[in-house]
């Protein structure tokens, strides 16, 4: 393992690419619930925004600036 830090950039790539697989992950788990439901009391499962992604990639920074 190297000693190397990312610049701000690389971090902010990174968690962006995180947030992204936790809001598609969580919206994958809505859609298949819903399909569990019986016909008729289905509801549509609503499509993330990039403020979903981006509020999801300011927790996740919070958490890495956390001492």
């Amino acid at each position: 393992m190297g000693n190397s830090t990312k610049s701000g950039y690389e971090l902010r790539t990174e968690l962006l690419g995180m947030a992204i697989g936790i809001v598609e992950s969580r919206i994958q788990r809505q859609f298949e619930n819903e399909h569990l439901k019986p016909e008729g009391t289905r509801q549509a499962v609503q499509p993330y925004t990039t403020e979903d992604i981006l509020a999801e990639a300011e927790k996740l920074l919070v958490f890495v600036n956390k001492k």
